[in-house]
């Protein structure tokens, strides 16, 4: 049977109708359509895609299941490996990282195996009724420290092992990242919630409204009974460019604006903490949570919304899915573009006037690409006087983020880099502090879910080793 030559289509909302709602824009594969997706495989012997995938899960084993139709079976295959399949089929950028070394890529486009991902997990979880064997108690607590993808991974690898694990979350819900800073329309919550709630079906046992370094610090976590720590916090401090008006009302950063939409609500008429609903928005970066933030400023009302990217296309970091699907719904790139000042409505005269001290508009300044930099991107280099402003009465900073100081401020012994990232042995996360240990982003800086989860898992196979010697 001759190969097809594309991925099979993702079935997806109508661009001009998802615009303006929070359901999923991908609608998910059929069944006829994932077993037609899964012949496409070639069932490698010396696995590549398994080599890209950073929870290594059996690639070419879960998919000759899909071909077989024995879906539960390939669930049982990637659950093995991974704690958040539905998650993972839905946000993992499989294009750099499994599907890059799938062998049929070399010739045609990869086997979609994020998408057959997503399709198990789903099957899965709307037909599955059983339930889970839990594993004998070997007696062991652990505790960990955030519940976003790597405090989760950590926790159920443990928790099939045998440990007692707590989970303690600073936030009154489960999931970290995956319910506060992405989309209903890219990861339902319903989804998330899922994936928490097998864990607990695993003996885990979620505390949220606790922030450890005020409501308990680690040494007292160690004082309790826990034996080991994982610290996964993620990186929860936003970052800003310093120019002038960014303390105008009206400028928030990514991580606020979709932390007060996802989690709080805050769009809704009766929401006790309200978020703006600007007619006209900037989104200053072009990674992933831009375009989160932009595609939700527009779900929200915004006649307009601007991403403002000072490199190219080509060097836009988000997922070409992504990029496509915000194109498709009518954001507007202004590309090679960087901000210079955030413009605003002051009359020192009358303080009492509402319109006082409110965004006004955006000055950027053009761009061309000069030598590349130590990343080896070409570098954006201004062109003087090309300032122009775009009519906003909005910005969003999405320009990164970096580790919360809190856990480091409460403990000593435990060793940061510059930029507040928590230093770690990169083959077991093991840090400074005897039985301590980190991943995720609070080590990395932001980074994908997927990478969250390898650290995670990687922290979990050290601290199972760390405590088996100790307690032998």
């Amino acid at each position: 049977m001759a190969i097809q030559p594309k991925k099979h289509e993702m079935p997806v909302q109508d661009a001009q109708k998802r615009a303006r709602n929070f359901e999923e824009v991908a609608l998910g594969y059929t069944p006829e359509i994932a077993v037609a997706e899964a012949q496409r495989c070639l069932n490698c012997k010396n696995k590549p895609c398994v080599e890209g995938c950073p929870v290594n899960i059996d690639i070419p084993d879960f998919i000759s299941r899909i071909k077989e139709g024995d879906f539960e079976g390939a669930y049982e295959v990637i659950s093995s490996s991974s704690s958040l399949p539905a998650v993972c089929g839905r946000v993992c950028p499989q294009e750099t990282q499994c599907e890059s070394k799938c062998t049929l890529g070399i010739k045609f486009e990869p086997v979609g195996i994020g998408r057959l991902e997503r399709f198990v997990a789903d099957y899965h979880n709307a037909n599955h009724k059983g339930g889970i064997k839990l594993p004998e108690s070997n007696g062991h607590r652990v505790a960990v420290v955030g519940s976003g993808p790597s405090g989760l991974t950590c926790a159920g690898d443990l928790a099939k092992k045998g440990y007692k694990v707590t989970v303690f979350e600073a936030l009154h819900l489960a999931g970290g990242v995956l319910v506060y800073g992405i989309p209903e329309f890219r990861l339902p919550k319903s989804i998330v919630s899922k994936e928490v709630e097998t864990l607990k079906e695993y003996g885990v046992d979620i505390q949220t409204n606790v922030v450890i370094g005020k409501t308990l610090t680690v040494d007292e976590l160690f004082e309790d009974g826990y034996e080991a720590v994982f610290i996964g916090s993620g990186a929860g401090l936003p970052r800003f460019m310093g120019i002038p008006g960014e303390s105008l009302k009206g400028v928030y950063s990514a991580n606020e604006f979709l932390t007060r939409s996802n989690l709080m609500k805050a769009y809704g008429s009766d929401s006790r903490t309200p978020i703006m609903h600007a007619k006209n928005v900037a989104v200053v970066g072009g990674g992933n949570v831009a375009m989160d933030a932009a595609r939700t400023a527009l779900r929200l009302g915004a006649d307009n919304v601007y991403i403002v990217y000072r490199r190219s296309m080509e060097e836009l970091p988000a997922r070409r899915e992504e990029v496509e699907h915000a194109m498709e719904e009518g954001i507007k790139f202004e590309i090679l573009r960087n901000p210079v000042e955030i413009l605003g409505y002051n009359n020192p005269d009358d303080r009492r006037d509402p319109k006082n001290g409110f965004v006004t508009g955006i000055k950027v300044r053009k761009c061309e690409l000069g030598e590349p930099d130590e990343k080896g991107r070409r570098r954006p280099v201004e062109i003087a006087g090309s300032e122009y402003v775009i009519d906003v009465d909005c910005v969003i900073m999405s320009i990164g983020t970096s580790p919360n100081p809190l856990i480091k401020s409460t403990m000593a012994g435990l060793d940061v880099n510059s930029h507040g990232g928590i230093i770690v042995e990169e083959e077991t996360g093991k840090t400074s502090k005897e039985g301590v240990y980190a991943g995720g982003d609070a080590v990395t800086g932001a980074a994908t879910v997927i990478l969250a989860m390898g650290a995670g898992k990687t922290a979990a196979k050290a601290i199972d080793e760390y405590l088996s010697a100790k307690n032998i």
